[in-house]
């Protein structure tokens, strides 16, 4: 087997207006006044610290993570996730081409990367030479609703 490779962005771009960040300004604001107001100062300042990072990360753009599949494992940047660590994976195809991948992580043990749709078969075929079994994943309902929402 020859390894496969391809790169994607860490996570969709998407594009924010002053209205967004106005709108994630007023309802911070409007929180942590009616936090002060009941006298939690603690959770309005975590208010506070939660608007100001997450005005950051919408500022943020994606980087581009090179991804690897060789004969020892799925490789993203430089951390090796081994077959025999991998539980399943699913390729999904349709309007958007992802490959979810199980492993034994205990903090978010699902991977979801972004691939091409000339890449899905070949993919697909590696993983099942490698004896990782199939089992169909789907995109989390929370992702939806964020992506409704901008995030």
């Amino acid at each position: 087997m020859e390894k496969l490779e391809w790169s994607a962005l860490e996570y969709e771009e998407r594009e924010r207006g002053n209205d967004w960040f106005l709108a994630l300004g007023i309802i911070v604001a409007a929180s942590s006044v009616a936090a002060t107001i009941y006298s939690n100062y603690f959770f309005a300042t975590l208010l506070v610290l939660s608007g100001l990072l997450l005005g950051s990360f919408a500022i943020k753009k994606p980087e581009i993570i090179p991804y690897e599949l060789n004969p020892r494992g799925l490789k993203i940047r430089t951390l090796l996730y081994p077959y025999k660590n991998i539980k399943s994976f699913w390729v999904q195809t349709g309007t958007k081409f992802i490959l979810f991948v199980k492993t034994e992580r205990f903090f978010m043990p699902i991977i979801s990367i972004s691939i091409d749709n000339n890449l899905a078969e070949d993919i697909h075929a590696i993983m099942l030479a490698q004896n990782v079994p199939e089992e169909e994943m789907k995109e989390h309902p929370s992702l939806k609703i964020m992506e409704s929402l901008g995030f």
